[in-house]
Parts: structure tokens; sequence; C-alpha cells
């Protein structure tokens, strides 16, 4: 069905325009819908799903919201020079809060580690912890504002799909030793395990292994100490909302509950998209939002392509999630000291990591990422309720000997509920007043997600910038992927930089001649 929002135009029909059909309507197929409406097409953008935001989208259940997947806004910039692309405010759209603290992580052994945008306030934290690592956190954020400057302001948001453009910034890889992880490189700046952790975590965030992503990842601490960590009110799913709603006044529209099938060609070149019903919507140019390995195996039925079942079955994925979403009542003042963002940090930390990304194997211990969103948006849940996720990372399904999901789903929801009562939120589940959990086989069936993961292809230096697939197809003139699995890779900005990198290899829109 397409859905148009009321306080929007009606979708423009003007055949004069060239069209564009953006396949999936995820942060980064909304946000390409954007830019190709902002150069003059008529964009149609389809969804299997019945709302818009893909992973970013939300579901109800007894008056909670349960926002599915990314719950946290960093680089709110690209998300402002997108609306501005569009000629549009987008704090006029999207009320944005800034987190203080921007979480908390909580170590096994009873001490906690606060982050915030606070330069004399981090030092503190640094030094009440270790005062003796403050010197190597000092440069640990020089060689951190570097790596952002280069990594994300530069590579980040331009196409890198000519390999002479990975030559040139060879060396500048060399001297940033990008051969190095994100965990080597905090341990040779600090000493103390809590700080490595610390200050290594976060390409979980991205479905990365901090012990062999590149060290590249190191730029996540500049960019959330330089522009904070933001919630959006209605979380993500109010972004994903805000974007449909500017395609819409462009004069494009979105239709859900519907799967494209295949990418149709004509000529050697795109020529629309095939839905599962059997109907054909004709284009000029075809995006894909949908995971980038599931455009190539399922999408593109030629033969003659890139990444080929072969090379997606050599490539490495990102680990894959169990989120359990739970609404707790009458607790809105009940356990004050958990804020909004809270980590749990399991006894181990490279053994976990290991056997999650090498092993596969579904550990006895874990390490929980806890969201509270009513601590900050009341509109979470009913009034005086709450609204949690606890998401812990677990093996994705292409493992050997892997998790039998459908046996595990409830044992394994089970240890989460006893970590969260011993260590986080005592005596929760006599309060839950709904429950939802998602697994690997959950990401697999609803978002089409390869293996299940929960982002796409993994970071790693050999499956990234020029290695990763490209923004524009080399199989097909008129292709293009934007998302998680294509340059420059997953979050929320790297989703939204993707769109940024697509509108600067599209060319304003001009109708192709009929052949």
């Amino acid at each position: 069905m397409t859905r148009v929002d009321p306080n929007f135009a009606t979708p423009d029909q003007d055949p004069n325009r060239p069209v564009a059909v953006v396949i999936g309507a995820g942060l980064g197929g909304l946000a390409a819908a954007m830019r190709l409406g902002a150069k003059g097409y008529r964009v149609e953008v389809v969804d299997r799903l019945d709302v818009p935001g893909g992973r970013g989208s939300c579901i109800w259940k007894n008056g909670h919201r349960f926002d599915l997947g990314p719950t946290i806004v960093t680089v709110p910039q690209v998300l402002r020079e997108l609306w501005e692309a569009c000629g549009r405010n987008f704090d006029g759209d999207v009320d944005l809060r800034a987190m203080d603290p921007f979480y908390e992580i909580r170590f096994p052994d009873g001490s906690s580690f606060k982050a915030n945008g606070a330069t004399r306030e981090m030092k503190a934290e640094v030094a009440r912890l270790a005062a003796g690592d403050l010197a190597g956190y000092e440069k640990f954020l020089k060689d951190s504002e570097k790596r952002y400057e280069f990594g994300f302001e530069d590579l980040g948001r331009r196409s890198m799909h000519k390999f002479m453009d990975l030559a040139k910034v060879l060396p500048r890889f060399g001297m940033l030793r990008a051969d190095k992880s994100v965990y080597a490189h905090a341990a040779k700046r600090v000493k103390d395990e809590r700080l490595r952790m610390a200050l290594s975590f976060h390409p979980l965030f991205i479905g990365g292994d901090p012990f062999r992503v590149t060290s590249m990842y190191i730029l996540v601490s500049h960019l959330e100490k330089e522009f904070g960590v933001h919630y959006a009110m209605g979380g993500v799913a109010a972004i994903a909302l805000a974007m449909a709603n500017v395609v819409f006044d462009q004069g494009g529209s979105v239709t859900y509950d519907q799967e494209v099938s295949e990418i149709m060609t004509k000529n050697g070149r795109v020529a629309g998209v095939k839905l599962a019903s059997g109907r054909i919507i004709p284009a000029d140019i075809v995006v894909s939002n949908a995971d980038a390995g599931h455009t190539y195996r399922h999408l593109i039925k030629s033969k003659k392509k890139r990444w080929t079942p072969k090379r997606l079955d050599r490539t490495r994925w990102s680990m894959g999630l169990f989120v359990w979403y739970f609404g707790t009542k009458g607790t809105r003042g009940k356990w004050a000291d958990v804020g909004h963002h809270t980590i749990l940090n399991g006894p181990r930390y490279k053994g976990l990591i290991d056997d999650i990304f090498i092993k596969g194997k579904l550990a006895d211990d874990m390490s929980l990422y806890v969201h509270r969103p009513t601590v900050t948006d009341p509109s979470a849940a009913p009034d005086g309720d709450d609204t949690f996720y606890a998401l812990s990372p677990v093996p994705h399904l292409g493992h050997d000997n892997g998790v039998d999901w459908v046996d595990m789903r409830e044992t394994y929801r089970q240890k989460v509920a006893k970590v969260l009562d011993t260590q986080l939120i005592p005596g929760f589940e006599e309060h839950i007043s709904a429950s939802e959990s998602f697994t690997p086989i959950d990401f697999r069936d609803r978002y089409l997600s390869p293996l299940g993961c929960g982002f796409s292809i993994e970071p790693r230096i050999s499956q990234s910038a020029w290695f990763r697939p490209h923004n524009v197809s080399e199989e097909l003139p008129g292709l293009y992927l934007v998302g998680a699995g294509t340059h420059p890779g997953a979050g929320l900005p790297g989703v939204i930089s993707s769109a940024e990198v697509l509108g600067k290899l599209v060319p304003t829109a001009l109708k192709v001649p009929a052949e």
C-alpha cells in the first residue's frame, strides 16, 4: 500500500520527471530518496515493512514504544545538512535532545565510567579510575581527532569506487597505522583494562570486533566528544517518519508491504524493479538500500557481478544481536541511578568477543547495552511506567554448530533477566507489563539480513573503503547502493553519509530518452 501523509502534497506524477526507485525505507534509503528528490527525480520508495525506518523503526505493545534498532544520534550535522539540501530545517521537524552523560559503563568490580563531552569532566573520570593513564588518554583523543578528520570528513563523505582513490590514500592509512586494531591502539595509550574497554568498545555499535577492526574507528571517541550524543524524541522512528514526510513533500511516494524480488534490466542498464506481487515499476535509476549481500545474491540476476555468491560466502559478517524489549508498570521513579544509556560490562572482554565473532559460541556470560528511553522521553511508555531494551551481542547464524534460537530464545532471555536483576534493576520482573524479543532469526526474516547479522559486513580494513560494496554498481549503469553494507559503513552517521555520497554520484535529473 502507498501511504501519503495528509499534511503534505499528493505524490507528483509529472511524466516528464525521471523516475528513481529506492529499494528499502531504512534510514539510508530515505536519505537517498530525499537527495534524489532535491535533484529533481520523481522518487518511489518500496519497503516490505508497514512503517518507515527499517532497523530504525519501532513497534508498540501495551502502550510501550519499543525502538527496535539505533537509539542514539551522533554527528547530527549530517542530518541537518541532509535537510538543508532539501530546503528544509531539520530542527523544525525533529526534536533532538543532548544526553548528559552520554552513557555509563559499569564494570564487574563495581566501578563505573561516565562519558560526556566536557574535557575537564572526562579527564576527572579517567583520573578517578587510573590517574597514571591521564597522559595516555590525552594522546588517544588527539589520535582520535586525526582519524576523524581523515576517515569521516574525507573518506567517509566521498565515493571510494575507484581503485586509484584507494591507492592515493594508502600512505595516509600507513601513517595512521590503520593495520592496528581499535583495541591495540587503546592498549598502546592506556594500561588500565577498564579504560581500554571504555575506549575500544565502540565498533560493536557498528558490528565490528574491537580486537580486529581497523583502528580508524577510534574516530568515534572524537565525534562523541566534539558533537555529543543525542536522542530524538519519539525515537529514531520519529526521524524516519520526518524523512518520509520530506519525500512526500518533494512529490515522491513510499509504498509499504511490498517486497522487491528483482532489479530489472534493459540493454545492459537498469530499467526498474519487479515486486514479489509481479508488478513492475519502470525507473531511470534504482537505488538499493537492501543489505548489499541480499542485493547481490538475490536482486541482481546477472551472473557477471563483482560480489558473487562465492565472494559473499568468504565475507566476514558482523555479529548477531539478541534484544529483549520490555515495559515495567509503575516504575518511573524507581531505580533512580539507572540512566538513559547503560553498558554492563561482563567478566570477560576479549574472550567473550572471540566467542561471538570467531568461535560462534553462545557464552554463559554476557555484556549488555541497556536503553531506558523514558528517562528522557515519557512518550515511550504509559504514564508512570518505563520502557527498556537490553541488547546482547551474539554469534550470527552462519557459524558451524550455530545457536538454535527456536530452542534458546526463552532460555537466553532468562539469562539476560538474571544479569539485569543482579546488576542493574533488582526486582524488575515482578513489574513487567510488556515483553518482546528479537534474535538473529528475526533480523534475517524482518530485514532480510544475511546470516541474521545486526550490521551487515564487518568493518575490517580489508572490507572497508574500496574493498566494501561500492555506492555505484560496476555491473549495471543506473544502479546505486546505500546503507550499512556499503561505503562508508554502518551506524546512523554512516548510512546517512552513504546517501550524501550517492548525491555526488547521481547527475541532476534529466529525462532519459526512451530507447
